[in-house]
This record gives structure tokens, C-alpha cells and sequence, in this order.
């Protein structure tokens, strides 16, 4: 593959055109004054001569011209490439910390998924049972569901705990009642053995009566 197809870039195609072109008159030349070093050289040949370096001169002058904006052109490129590479870097490191982002999001999910949750271990009613007797959350989602079970148990809860605390006042109640019978009962067996001794002098009257 020749030069000419591997460099595209039109700045550098025009440099390699002026160079081929300079070199062909640098050799022009060359023959020229190989010419004219075999004999006295006629005016016309010292004519062409002149022409040639002209030319070739000119050449020279524009492939200098050409090697400066070619030069600019690298550096100009250059500083280009240099910032497109750090923003490229800069791009590559947000993502390495997005990957990383990533990676602790999967990782608190993974423990939060795998986390022994309490209300897991809840005694909860069935989830047919409670579609049953609340059919308006069958359209739920899992976490809805999970929620008005959860709504459902703690309102049994309460329920069953104020029948409890009614229970235990009645019971309370109760027993303030049984005590007072107790006592009652106490100060009757007092009263009546109280009764007994003071009928004892009746009672031996009677005894001693023909």
C-alpha cells in the first residue's frame, strides 16, 4: 500500500503532492546541470536552468509553508485529542463509580431481600382466609397485601387486648366481691357465735325449769 493511500488527511496529502513534485524538479535540475557541465552551456540551457531553480524554489517555499500548517495542524490536533481523552477519562471514571454505585445498590438489596424480617415471623392469618373475609384487596400487590394483613393482625390484637383488659377488671371486680362475701360471712359466724354465748343463760333456764 503506497503513502498516498494511507494518508487521507488533506493538509499532509498536499505536503507528500508539493514534495513529489519538488523532488522531480530538484532532478530536472540535476540533469540540467549535468548538461551543463559536458561543454560551454548555451543561453537557453542557462535559461531553463534558471527556470528549474525558480520553480524549484518556489516548491521549497510552498512545501515550507505546507510543513508549518502541517505542523500547527498536529499540535492543533493534539490539543484536541488531549481534552477529547479527558473527557473521555472523565466519562470513564463516572462510569467505573456508577458501575460501583451499582454493585453497593445489588449488594443493599441482596441483604435487605435476605434480611430476617420480624414481620415475617408474624402469626398472620392465611391469605386466602383473609381475601376471604376482606375480598377488597384481592387486587393488592405483594407489599399492599403484606401491609393490610399486617393493618388486620394488629386490629385483632387491639381487640382481643381490650377484651382482655375487660376481663381482667370483671375478674378484679370478682375477687373485691368474694372478699367482701368472705368478710361478710366472718362477721356473721362472729355475730352468731357472739348470739350463741349470750343465749346459753336462757338456754339453762330452760334446762332447769320442772
Amino acid at each position: 500500500m503506497t503513502v498516498d493511500k494511507i494518508v487521507s488527511e488533506p493538509t499532509l496529502s498536499a505536503v507528500l503532492q508539493t514534495s513529489d513534485q519538488a523532488r522531480d524538479q530538484a532532478d530536472s535540475l540535476l540533469r540540467l546541470t549535468d548538461q551543463a557541465r559536458d561543454g560551454r552551456p548555451s543561453a537557453e540551457l542557462q535559461a531553463e536552468i534558471a527556470k528549474q531553480q525558480k520553480q524549484l524554489f518556489t516548491s521549497i517555499a510552498h512545501l515550507r509553508g505546507l510543513h508549518r500548517a502541517a505542523c500547527v495542524a498536529a499540535r492543533e490536533t493534539k490539543t484536541v485529542t488531549s481534552e477529547r481523552r479527558q473527557e473521555v477519562d472523565h466519562l470513564h471514571l463516572q462510569l467505573q463509580n456508577l458501575y460501583y454505585e451499582q454493585r453497593h445498590l445489588q449488594g443493599e438489596i441482596a441483604a435487605c431481600e435476605s434480611y430476617d424480617h420480624k414481620y415475617q415471623q408474624l402469626p398472620l392469618i392465611p391469605v386466602e382466609e383473609f381475601l376471604a373475609q376482606h375480598p377488597e384487596h384481592v387486587d393488592d400487590d405483594e407489599n399492599e397485601l403484606m401491609t393490610a394483613r399486617i393493618d388486620h393482625e394488629r386490629a385483632e390484637r387491639e381487640a382481643l387486648e381490650q377484651q382482655r383488659q375487660e376481663l381482667l377488671k370483671r375478674k378484679q371486680k370478682l375477687i373485691a366481691d368474694n372478699k367482701r362475701r368472705k368478710d361478710d360471712l366472718a362477721n356473721l359466724d362472729h355475730d352468731l357465735e357472739k348470739f350463741i354465748d349470750a343465749a346459753k343463760p336462757i338456754m339453762e333456764l330452760f334446762e332447769k325449769a320442772p
